[in-house]
């Protein structure tokens, strides 16, 4: 078979199951596309070829002993700021450029528990600090719907690698649409899970309260199987929450008969591209035929504040957690100097981009003496708004439905020197992050061949009516069955 890297997670694990292809085949097949793809996308930071195809053998072996569960011996590719036991890990930052971790992050050890084979680590901004992939240190990321424009980010790479069939699935981490809009500019699915359902172990810290690790993935079922193995409660981190997991597979059914579905009217927002606009209104009609209610008449009026509070609340905590990076005890180090204070000022002068140190700048400032109670504690009293009115709106519905993004994808370089213009790239996702709770991204559609994500809404810890809702419009649509003309 000529086209296995085109797999789903489901066709592979049939395949691999009854026998009829080997992990090292499915492996050898992703690692040719990816060759052949990265010369035009460059999603990966790294490519780990022969550590792949060890564990491929070693998941062939556990499969011929019949011990095959569904992510066995299924390629994936991982955001390169979740920590890998042997293999580096970068964020893709000059400061972590040659940095290999002594251990594996809990998503990645639960992963290779189930026999998991790592193709690579996948690019992002640097430290997660960007709506591009442009802020990587090493260098951008493209689009495989138009190689011209960005593929969102700070997830770009892990988006990438499954549109353009890389990888099977890929995992990223959201902290104000990382894993969502990525996902809506490159047509696949893309949950944020609510805040605490899995562990941030071993992820590498941008903003601690609004950090969590998803899936990338080719199709919504593929989403519910990547959640029952990453999802769960891990003492190493004090943030997750000890609540049973369901098993999301058993939410995937095809109607949403009785289902309230509310859509937020301050996510249409002023300077919304007109073609997303109609996308999505046709995608919410196509929910309402399926048997949904939907109420066009719903306001979170605190939404219009949401962008200012995050970009007090991200960078003040990206502030105190990026302080670690003084080059004593690992990652780069600047030696030529007369100090130890003078090489630590030097170390996060050439180690550091340039967003990473707008944004370290921003937190400082919203810390200092003086400014705490004006920014930040402001800022904080916003958030406990902005999660009160959610938690209103889900006693009166099920789930809300909003565009992932104002526009389509936008041009490489086009936004790179208007960081505010950069920052309402995630105006309709950020709020999700500060509220804690999961949001999905999903396929809805195209504009001159660009796509166009939906994003929904939900309580907080129910993925489960989330995976329900898109798997329905799924299977309605085909819009995740396009694929781009790489």
């Amino acid at each position: 078979m000529d086209d296995l890297h085109r797999l789903t997670i489901s066709e592979a694990h049939q395949l691999l199951k009854g026998k009829k292809i080997s992990s090292v085949e499915l492996t050898r097949a992703c690692l040719k596309r990816l060759a052949q793809a990265e010369k035009k996308v460059h999603a990966c930071v790294t490519v780990c070829a022969e550590t792949a195809l060890k564990q491929a053998e070693e998941a062939d072996k556990a499969v011929s002993g019949g011990k095959v569960q569904p992510l066995t011996g299924i390629p994936a590719i991982i955001k390169d700021n979740m920590c890998t036991r042997g293999i580096k890990t970068t964020c893709a930052s000059r400061i972590l450029e040659n940095f290999v971790p002594p251990y594996n992050a809990t998503v990645v050890e639960k992963l290779k528990d189930t026999g998991i084979v790592i193709l690579g680590k996948a690019n992002m901004d640097e430290f997660a600090m960007g709506s591009s992939t442009e802020n990587s240190a090493f260098f951008p990321t493209r689009n495989p719907w138009d190689l011209d424009r960005v593929p969102g980010g700070s997830s770009g790479g892990s988006a990438v690698a499954v549109a353009a069939d890389e990888a099977i699935y890929a995992l990223g981490s959201d902290t104000g649409g990382s894993i969502r809009q990525p996902a809506g500019f490159c047509s696949v699915v893309g949950m944020k899970p609510t805040y605490g359902r899995v562990s941030r172990f071993g992820l590498v810290a941008f903003a601690s309260s609004l950090d969590q690790i998803g899936p990338i993935t080719k199709n919504v079922a593929d989403c519910a199987l990547v959640m029952n193995v990453i999802s769960g409660h891990d003492p190493h981190d004090s943030t997750s929450v000890p609540d049973p997991v369901p098993d999301y597979i058993r939410s995937l059914v095809p109607d949403l008969k009785k289902l309230r579905i509310g859509i937020p009217r301050e996510y249409f927002v002023e300077g919304m591209q007109p073609e997303v606009r109609v996308i999505m209104q046709t995608a919410i009609a196509r929910l309402e035929e399926l048997g949904a209610e939907v109420d066009w008449d719903v306001s979170l009026r605190h939404t219009k504040y949401a962008l200012a509070a995050y970009y007090i609340l991200a960078p003040s905590e990206a502030s105190a957690n990026l302080a670690r990076y003084d080059g004593v005890k690992y990652g780069f180090s600047y030696q030529d100097t007369s100090s130890m204070w003078e090489a630590m000022e030097k170390t996060k002068q050439f180690g550091f981009g340039a967003e990473v140190k707008r944004r370290i700048m921003l937190g400082t400032y919203a810390l200092s003496a003086g400014y705490y109670d004006a920014y930040y504690l402001k800022a904080q009293k916003v958030r406990t708004l902005i999660k009160q009115e959610f938690d209103r709106a889900f006693e009166k519905y099920d789930a809300l439905v909003t565009p992932t993004s104002p526009t389509v994808p936008f041009k490489l370089g086009e936004r790179v020197d208007d960081p505010v213009q950069m920052y309402l790239s995630d105006v309709c996702t950020l709020p999700i992050n500060i509220a804690g709770i999961p949001g999905i991204s999903i396929p809805a559609g195209f504009v001159d061949g660009l796509p166009v994500g939906m994003q929904i809404l939900g309580k907080h810890f129910d993925e489960a009516t989330l995976l329900r809702i898109a798997f329905a419009y799924e299977q309605a649509t085909d819009w995740h069955k396009q694929k781009p003309p790489l």
